[in-house]
Formats: C-alpha cells, structure tokens, sequence
C-alpha cells in the first residue's frame, strides 16, 4: 500500500488508482465535485467560486443566513417556532436557494456526498445490533452482575465507551439508556449516576475512532486522515478520559448510590443470536477494510449497509426507520449554509481578521481551544464544520476530534448523546436537571481537555 504520510505519520485514506478504477461513476462524481465548484453562474453573473466580485449586498444576505442558522444552533429552536437545529439548518439552506444565492446545482456541490454516505452506511450497521437485541442484552447482562456498585459503574463505562468507538454513540446511548434504567431500579439503585455514565463515557470513548461520531466522522472524511493512524495517537487521552469519567461519578455520588424506583416496562426487540453474530461479522469487515485503507470508507459502509438491507428476516424499512435522518439533513443544511458563506469570501476575510488580532485558528493549540468552546455554543457538529477551514496543521484532525467530543460532555446541549440520555431518562419519569449534569459534566470537561492538551503538546514535542 502506497498511501502518503504526513508530517504526523497520517496516512491519507483515500483509494488509489487500482481501486477507484474499480469505481468509476463514483470516482467521476467527486472529480465533478471538485471541478466545477466555479462554473454555476446566477443574473448577477458572479460565479459561486468568485469572491473578489461578489456584491456586497448579497454577502450581507449571507452573513444574514448565516447568523440565523448559527443562533438557532446555539438556542436549539427559535422563539414562538416549533423549528430544532435540523428544521433550522435546512430553513437557512432554502432561504440560500430562494434568494438566487444557491441553485439547486450549488447545494448538490455543497454537500459532502462521501460524508454523508459513510454516516448512512453505519447507521445501518448500528441499526443491526439493535434490532438484533445486542443492546439490550449486553446491558440486562450487566445489571444483572452481582458486584460491587463501583464495580458496575467501571464495568458501565468500559463497556459503553468500547461500543461508542465502533458504533455510532448516540445509538448507543439510545438503545442502552431506557434497559439501564429498568436495571437500576431492579436493583434499587439510583439510575442518575448511571445514566450519566452511560452519556459520558459514550462520548469519551467515540472520540477514539473516526467512526466513533458524527464531527469525527466528518473531521476523517474532510481531512482524509489515516483510520489506524488517527486510533493510535487518539486511545491514550481517550483511555485516561474513561478513567476520570468513573472517578468523577464514583466520588460525587459515593453515598447516593441507592434509591427506590418504579420498576418500568421496557420493550425491546429479543436477543437474537444470528443477528448479533452477522452484525458483529460485518463490522469486523469493515474495521478492517477501514484499517487497510484501500477502499473510500463511504464505499465500505454503505456496502456494508446493503448487505445488511438485503437479509431474509429483517424487513429493510426497519432498518432505514433507525436511521438518524434528521442528523443528515442537519448535516446536508449545514453544508449548503457554511459553503456559500465560504464561496463569499466572508470566511477568509473573518480568519485574516482573527489573525490581525493574534489568534492564528490554523495553530493546534488555538484550534484546540475554539473547538472546546464553540462545541458548547452550536454543539460540536456546528462547531467542527465552521472551524475546518482553518484545519491545515497536520495535527488539525487530531486536535479537532479530541477537543470537540470531550466538550461535549461539559452541558447537555453539548453533543447529541447527552440529549437522548436526558430526554429517555425523563420519558421513564427520570429527571436529570442541568445543575445536576453540570456536577458531573464539567469537572469530567476539565479533566479530559487536559489530558488531551497534554498528550497533543507531548505528540507536537516529540515529532518536532
């Protein structure tokens, strides 16, 4: 295998010319991409590649846009309005469209077709365990362990990190949160410490993989990083971070641990041990394929994904009913918004001005610090796609992981998996208050953003 490495050891995942001959529709299509981003033309004549002609009352409508969808992010809905950050993002993408500033061609170009395919390709892949019972089981296995309540905990954080690095963590906290609660209450124990757990760990333990979340997911695809590179220099924070996820928990609610809860009914789909073995062995499949790096990942997930579609038992709509679609369209509205705020020429000007001022984002230990902050602002997907532009360190795609899936855990509005957590919790009569995940949230933050400023201020050190 004859991939480039770069200055940290990266090596670029994208398909070499044996491989992609083998795709050639898709190989034209991304060629596409990348040619003609200058080519659409509108009544005003400007290109949608062109800055320097770009009017000024059309940039104006476009940071207009832009500040709406952004504030819609940070709020999570709009006053008086039943609009989420999905319904936001993809209002500003047909405001762009009705305006004339995008045409229908433009927001094809915009998306990330290679990104979103990937995302879709493993929903389906996370889909299978659950429908095949996985999640269930494994977490009705664990409460059913007799062991020590610190014991439980660690066990809880071990295996809900470990699932959340190969599958998409907010299906993982999905599945798992509604069964923990009905564990906990078997046992009489509080279920708040657990589900918190179950929320952070899920989020440490994503940031691991390239596969492990949705930014990170984008960060590998956009940067084409190394699938095994980026694991290699991501699992020590990650591990440390898991570490002090359970510390935090156990010391906080060391005499809380018992309390008396209505048993709830919980229906889930039976263990079903084919299903479970078929997911597992296509996954393994596709780590694998992943870690070999010869095939574009989208391609390997999505056919993953059409494997899966094409079993005997399951029915494929219940498959595509588990699939996140309102994460996509998020995803697909952000693209369209953050492109013609780009092509505008607004970004450059705001990162030349930033730069004026001292604050250089393409420096790892700035970006490291934006990506911390703006994840708790717009949430972490917002915040990686507004600050990959300035991502041309060799270590941006490290730092960007890192420092945007550990923030996360700081507020519930941090990541999506923190949501769903608080949001299945309270459908089961469980409240977890903001002050109550802050307790927990925000020492977690700080103790994991350190460990990884350290490890990346150790990596930057020894590779010079």
């Amino acid at each position: 295998m004859n991939d480039a490495v770069d200055g940290m050891g990266y090596q670029s995942s994208r398909a070499p010319p044996a491989a992609a001959e083998l795709f050639p529709m898709f190989r034209d299509i991304l060629a596409t991409k990348t040619r003609s981003k200058a080519l659409p033309t509108y009544d005003y004549g400007v290109p949608f590649g062109c800055v320097e002609e770009s009017p000024p009352v059309m940039d104006i409508l476009i940071l207009g846009i832009f500040a709406f969808v952004y504030l819609g992010m940070i709020l999570g809905k709009l006053p008086g309005l039943a609009l989420d950050r999905t319904g936001i993002a993809l209002l500003g993408a047909i405001a762009l469209m009705a305006s004339g500033r995008v045409d229908a061609r433009d927001a094809w170009m915009s998306v990330d077709v290679p990104t979103i395919g990937l995302l879709l390709g493993l929903m389906v892949v996370s889909a299978q365990f659950r429908l095949g019972g996985f999640y269930a089981f494994v977490t009705r296995k664990l409460g059913a362990m007799r062991v020590a309540t610190g014991t439980l905990l660690a066990l809880l954080v071990l295996i809900s990190g470990t699932l959340s690095a190969v599958l998409a963590n907010d299906i993982v906290c999905l599945a798992m949160a509604p069964v923990l609660v009905e564990a906990c209450a078997g046992r009489r124990l509080n279920p708040v410490p657990f589900l918190l757990a179950l929320a952070c760990a899920s989020n440490v333990g994503s940031a691991v993989t390239l596969i492990g979340n949705p930014q990170n997911m984008l960060i590998g695809q956009s940067l084409g990083l190394s699938f095994g590179g980026y694991s290699a220099d991501a699992w020590v924070p990650v591990l440390l971070s898991l570490a002090a996820v359970w510390s935090v928990i156990f010391f906080i609610y060391r005499r809380r641990w018992e309390k008396v809860t209505k048993v709830p009914e919980v229906e889930v789909p039976p263990f079903d041990l084919y299903q479970t073995c078929k997911g597992a062995l296509i996954l393994l499949g596709v780590v694998w394929l992943f870690l070999a790096g010869s095939l574009p990942r989208e391609i390997v997930a999505l056919s993953a994904a059409g494997v899966l579609l094409t079993g005997r038992r399951l029915a494929s709509r219940r498959f595509l009913a588990l699939v996140d679609w309102p994460l996509l369209v998020l995803f697909i509205g952000l693209f369209v918004v953050n492109r013609a705020l780009e092509s505008s020429g607004l970004t450059a000007e705001a990162i030349t001005a930033l730069q004026g001022y001292g604050i250089a984002l393409e420096h790892p230990g700035v970006l490291f610090g934006a990506a911390a902050i703006l994840s708790n602002i717009v949430s972490n997907v917002p915040a990686v796609m507004l600050l990959l532009p300035a991502a041309s360190h060799s270590m941006s795609g490290l730092v960007l992981g890192l420092a945007s899936t550990f923030a996360g855990n700081l507020l519930i509005v941090g990541s999506i998996a923190n949501i769903i957590v608080v949001d299945q919790a309270e459908r089961m009569n469980i409240r977890i208050s903001w002050a109550e995940h802050a307790r927990v949230g925000i020492p977690v933050t700080l103790i994991s953003l350190g460990f990884a400023g350290l490890w990346l201020w150790g990596l930057a050190v020894f590779h010079g």
